[in-house]
C-alpha cells in the first residue's frame, strides 16, 4: 500500500480486486451518507424477527417521500421561472420515484398475517397517518386539508412546517399561475384564493384544459407539461392502490394502529385528487371524425382498449 500525502490530507493507493484503489482520511463514504447514523436507526419494539422488515420499509418509503418534496419545489421553482423543459425533466425523476415506491409494497407483502401479529401489539398507537412527510407531500402537490396537522399539535417544528406547506403555493397552483401568465382566463378568485383551504375544482380553467388538450400541436409544451404532472397523480393514486392491497393481506379489513377504518379508509383515499381538471375535462373531450364518414358501427363511445 502507498501512501502519500495530497493537499494537506493523508492518501493512500493499493491494488484490490484488480483495481488501482484510492482513498484518504478526508471525506468518506461512510461520512458522506452518514451510514452509521442511518444503519443504527433501526430500533424494534418487540424483538421480533419480522419487525426488522416493517421498519426498513416505512424508513426507506420516507427517504423516497423527502426526495420527492425535494423535487417537487425544484419543479416549481422551474416553473415559476418558465424553465417548462426542465421541469419536465425534474417531473419525470418525481414519476420514477414514485413507480418505485409502487413496486417497494410487493416487499411488504410477504409479510403474512401471523408474522405481522408477532409484533403489531407493540406498535402501539404509532401509524402511518402520523407521516409529516407524507402530509406535506399532499400539500405541496395541491391536496389541502388543514385539519390533518391536529395530528402534530405537540411538535411544534412539524406544526410550522406543515402551516408553511399549507399556505404556499402547490405545485398546482404554479401551473395555474403559468397559464394565467400564458393568457388563459384563469378566475381571480382563484388566482388570490386562501391558499389553505381545499382547492375546488372551476369550470373555467376546465375549458382552458380542454382548450390545450383539444389543440395539442398549437398549444404542446403546456400539453407536455400537464401530461407530466397528469403521470405524477396516475402513479401516485396507484401506489395508494398497492398500499391499500398489502394492507388488505397482511391485516384484512382490521382497523389500523392510529384508529382509522385501516382498507376503508385508505380505499376512500382513492378518490382524492391532486388535479381535478385535468382529469374532469378528459370527459369531454371529443374524437376526430373519421375521413369519409362513420365507422365502427356509429358508436361514439366506448373503452379506449
Amino acid at each position: 500500500m502507498k501512501r502519500t500525502i495530497e493537499n494537506g490530507i493523508e492518501t493512500f493507493e493499493a491494488e484490490l480486486d484488480g483495481e488501482r484503489i484510492v482513498w484518504d482520511r478526508g471525506l468518506t463514504y461512510a461520512d458522506h451518507l452518514q451510514t452509521d447514523p442511518l444503519l443504527s436507526a433501526q430500533v424494534p419494539m418487540s424483538g421480533k424477527h419480522d419487525e426488522m422488515l416493517f421498519i426498513i420499509m416505512h424508513q426507506t418509503m420516507e427517504l423516497w417521500i423527502k426526495l420527492q418534496i425535494h423535487e417537487c419545489k425544484q419543479a416549481m421553482a422551474q416553473i415559476r421561472a418558465d424553465e417548462l423543459p426542465q421541469a419536465s425533466r425534474t417531473l419525470d425523476r418525481i414519476a420514477t420515484i414514485m413507480q418505485h415506491m409502487i413496486h417497494s409494497w410487493e416487499v411488504l407483502a410477504t409479510l403474512s398475517p401471523s408474522e405481522f401479529m408477532t409484533f403489531r401489539g407493540y406498535l402501539g398507537k404509532a401509524s402511518g397517518f402520523q407521516s409529516h412527510q407524507y402530509r406535506e407531500l399532499e400539500f405541496r402537490l395541491g391536496l389541502k386539508r388543514p385539519e390533518l396537522i391536529t395530528i402534530h399539535m405537540d411538535d411544534p417544528e412539524r406544526t410550522a412546517a406543515l402551516e408553511e406547506a399549507l399556505a404556499a403555493p402547490s405545485l398546482y397552483d404554479e401551473m395555474l399561475y403559468l397559464l394565467d401568465r400564458r393568457g388563459y382566463e384563469i378566475p381571480k378568485e382563484v388566482i388570490g384564493r386562501d391558499l389553505t383551504k381545499p382547492y375546488e375544482s372551476d369550470r373555467t380553467i376546465e375549458n382552458a384544459w380542454l382548450e390545450i388538450y383539444s389543440n395539442p400541436q398549437e398549444h404542446w409544451e403546456l400539453y407536455a407539461l400537464a401530461e407530466k404532472v397528469t403521470s405524477l397523480e396516475y402513479y401516485f393514486q396507484e401506489w395508494r392502490f398497492k398500499h391499500m392491497k398489502t394492507v388488505s393481506r397482511v391485516i384484512g379489513h382490521r382497523h389500523g394502529t392510529g384508529g382509522s377504518a385501516g382498507v376503508k379508509y385508505l380505499v376512500k383515499a382513492l378518490e382524492l385528487r391532486f388535479f381535478p381538471e385535468l382529469w374532469s375535462m378528459r370527459t369531454r373531450m371529443e374524437a376526430d371524425k373519421p375521413e369519409g364518414g362513420s365507422h365502427g358501427g356509429g358508436h361514439a363511445e366506448g373503452c379506449p382498449v
